[in-house]
């Protein structure tokens, strides 16, 4: 008897506003069904804040272009996951502050930032076996996603959720910044010119305001497995 062949492995697309909890879904999802997790948001933040670092004017595209041309975002496995670095250097613990937090949606408008990671994020994927999480991958990195997830939450409990992150770090962060700076995010990512935040017409809408943790990742795996996928 042959031995039946085993399905393909997903490419995984979770989408959605900030604060909403992707990255959280993202990476248990992949440690639970062995897939590599993509954060790519931290790849938008990674950039963003080498533009910082070296006093790169975010306003002057052609200024941007020269500084991220020879770039290399990649990923390393530390104790935590996997951490993303610059040029070899873990910058995990830079790219969480609010100074990077204010200005990564505008350096994301960028088309020289979005071609560059949009490449990167497609090489890395192509053969499955992934799960990324950020704003447009469904609809522009890989429309033809396997499974697409749009992640949502109303804005009260995402706030909540970001100040507790704050905290946990040990850092103090006002209630009223946090709010400020998502519905900001919120409205720059909906209507930039280049690959704006929107739910993919075939992904699907999961709001997890009311939702633990657990209860939305076995709602992801349950889709998996109706799509026919070993998980």
């Amino acid at each position: 008897m042959k031995n039946k062949a085993k399905p393909q492995k997903a490419v995984i697309a979770i989408d959605g506003h900030s604060g909403c909890g992707k990255s959280t879904l993202a990476k248990s999802l992949a440690k639970k069904i062995n897939y590599l997790y993509i954060d790519t948001g931290a790849m938008y933040r990674a950039i963003t804040w080498y533009l910082l670092e070296n006093k790169v004017d975010i306003s002057d595209e052609e200024q941007v272009a020269q500084a991220i041309e020879p770039l290399a975002i990649t990923f390393v496995k530390s104790e935590t996951g996997n951490h993303v670095a610059v040029n070899g250097e873990d910058v995990e613990k830079y790219i969480r502050s609010m100074e990077v937090s204010k200005s990564v949606s505008p350096v994301a408008e960028l088309k020289v930032v979005r071609d560059k990671l949009v490449a990167l994020q497609r090489q890395i994927g192509q053969d499955g076996g992934v799960v990324m999480d950020g704003r447009d991958i469904g609809t522009v990195v890989f429309p033809d996603a396997d499974l697409k997830i749009f992640l949502t939450a109303d804005v009260e409990t995402r706030v909540a959720r970001r100040v507790a992150e704050y905290l946990e770090k040990g850092q103090t962060i006002s209630y009223d910044a946090v709010k400020e700076n998502l519905t900001l995010r919120d409205h720059i990512d909906s209507t930039r010119e280049i690959s704006p935040l929107r739910q993919a017409e075939d992904a699907v809408v999961i709001d997890n305001s009311h939702l633990t943790k657990v209860e939305q990742l076995e709602q992801v795996v349950g889709l998996l497995r109706e799509r026919g996928f070993a998980v």
